[in-house]
């Protein structure tokens, strides 16, 4: 169940492709938009994952084609697209989650492993939203809604400071964020919105270290004390994200409830951005390095 349950967002009958949909974010939006009568193509390097969410969309009454396909090979990327608007016979929206980064610092990384961020991070937005956008002004031209077709892309809160060990992904995921704002001019006159979301941290399977085979999102292992500690310290709202937040900020900007929404980047990080490097210190906070806390405390202040 999610918080857009009960709540008309205008989907039912729409046609969307996720990509990263075997697990995660991706998994999460999916189920998402499925949830509220989208029709979702699942774009998933892993066939086994990609069939795993169809199942879960299907049992709970939804309809999804997996589309296996590695998002790094443009032309099979282009292919499970246009797949989709075959199948459903429209396309309305476009979720570009696929992605992945290996902390490294830049000097000690090779040519191949920048290549391979560009291309997984930033090339296959790229690519899927070339594919994807004629089909979508396409539907758009045939049936306008209030909405229109939609665009999101999934960011992160490292495209919008410094991300020492993350240089590379960092340069994409800031990347992603220019183009979605360039594109809310190109693409508005084709009836077609674009936004991003950017997270920090969140509980998935990548986080906890399971990078292959289905996964249930809902028995995931729980953080570390160690890590569970530091979560509380570096994170506002005290705790990590779970994808399902994720899912309903997305559900959201892809429905006709955000119609007059473009061009933006929504932070759904429980407040780190926010934060700017203040880590919460016992009932203050401290910024990072600090030797003891500041004196902005949270109770009266004497």
């Amino acid at each position: 169940m999610t918080a857009t349950d009960g709540f008309d967002l205008g989907l039912a009958g729409k046609a969307a492709v996720v990509t990263g949909a075997g697990a995660g974010i991706g998994q999460a939006i999916a189920l998402g938009l499925a949830a509220v009568g989208a029709r979702v193509g699942l774009v998933e390097i892993d066939p086994t994952r990609a069939a795993a969410t169809a199942e879960l969309i299907e049992k709970a009454g939804g309809s999804a084609l997996p589309l296996p396909a590695d998002v790094m090979d443009t032309a099979a990327l282009g292919a499970a697209i246009t797949a989709a608007h075959a199948e459903f016979g429209r396309l309305d929206i476009l979720v570009n989650n696929a992605g992945g980064v290996k902390a490294s610092r830049f000097l000690e990384q090779s040519e191949r492993s920048w290549r391979r961020h560009i291309d997984i991070n930033l090339v296959s937005m790229l690519a899927a939203t070339s594919a994807a956008a004629p089909l979508i002004a396409e539907t758009v031209a045939a049936s306008p809604s209030p909405g229109g077709g939609s665009i999101v892309n999934i960011t992160s809160i490292e495209g919008m400071r410094a991300a020492p060990m993350y240089a590379v992904y960092a340069a994409c995921k800031a990347g992603m964020i220019n183009f979605t704002r360039t594109m809310a001019l190109e693409l508005g006159e084709l009836g077609i919105r674009i936004n991003a979301l950017a997270p920090d941290r969140t509980a998935t399977a990548g986080i906890r270290g399971i990078m292959r085979g289905p996964v249930d999102p809902d028995a995931l292992p729980v953080p570390s004390p160690a890590d569970a500690a530091g979560i509380e310290r570096y994170i506002p709202l005290g705790r990590e994200g779970v994808a399902r937040e994720l899912a309903d900020a997305a559900v959201f900007l892809c429905s006709d409830r955000a119609g007059y929404i473009t061009g933006t980047t929504l932070s759904v990080d429980g407040g780190t951005a926010a934060s700017a490097g203040w880590l919460r210190a016992g009932s203050g906070w401290t910024l990072q390095g600090a030797d003891a806390p500041s004196g902005f405390a949270t109770g009266p202040r004497q």
